[in-house]
């Protein structure tokens, strides 16, 4: 497979990026073709702006999804968009890899996805869910978090772990179309030992090496819908 690895740490000594480092490792040595967007060494910029784009549709009046097609089609997008466009269009699976900030991602990271996931490519109109621009290819998140397992239960602290992803599970990642593997979470980083670390790395590799039997998560079809995205009645018994 061709993969891409989005990596959002802004410490290269972390964990997190041993996980990116051990990922390149494995994946390459199972003979994928891995390249890495290392977010904060790149000196992304993670603002959506006027900025991003060589001409423009209205020039008085700033509509960023309408923007991304027009430019998209022009090649005129900036070419920082259309260096990392290119490497999503090129890879069969995205893994994203990151530490929990707030219940959700890094800025640095929510920028990638708002400045690259260009509309008219990645979706927009119908195309989205399992008509979305992106069907066939695989995305993954590969995530560290604070807290312990039991914390991120139905009935634990704070909630079932993909309640608190949804956003990016659904909202993003199944919404352009790519099917979701189960995400991979290292817990408790801060607190544990050396030796529990290296255990957690083994575990991460091992999720790794199970890529091809791991099953994606499950999520709605258009053809429950009607054109008007409005549920189909399911038929009388």
């Amino acid at each position: 497979m061709h993969i891409l690895i989005i990596h959002a740490h802004n410490e290269p000594q972390s964990f997190n990026a041993a996980m990116k480092d051990l990922a390149v490792e494995e994946l390459r040595g199972q003979g994928h073709f891995v390249e890495v967007s290392d977010l904060y060494a790149m000196s992304w910029n993670p603002i959506a702006s006027a900025a991003d784009f060589g001409s423009r549709v209205n020039s008085e009046y700033l509509t960023y999804a309408l923007e991304q097609r027009h430019n998209c089609s022009q090649h005129t997008l900036a070419p920082d968009i259309q260096v990392e466009l290119d490497k999503l269009l090129e890879a069969d699976l995205v893994i994203f890899n990151f530490p929990i900030y707030w219940f959700s991602m890094p800025a640095i990271m929510k920028g990638w996805i708002d400045r690259v996931l260009v509309s008219g490519v990645c979706y927009g109109g119908k195309r989205f869910y399992d008509q979305g621009g992106l069907v066939g290819k695989k995305a993954m998140l590969a995530i560290t978090v604070g807290g312990q397992p039991y914390m991120l239960v139905s009935g634990g602290v704070h909630g079932e772990l993909n309640d608190m992803l949804r956003p990016i599970l659904r909202g993003t990642l199944a919404y352009t179309g790519m099917a979701v593997l189960p995400t991979f979470v290292a817990y408790h980083v801060p607190y544990i030992s050396q030796e529990a670390r290296v255990t957690q790395l083994e575990m991460y590799r091992q999720h790794l090496r199970s890529l091809d039997t791991l099953q994606a998560l499950s999520f709605v079809s258009l053809n429950e819908f009607d054109e008007k995205l409005r549920p189909i009645s399911a038929p009388d018994s």
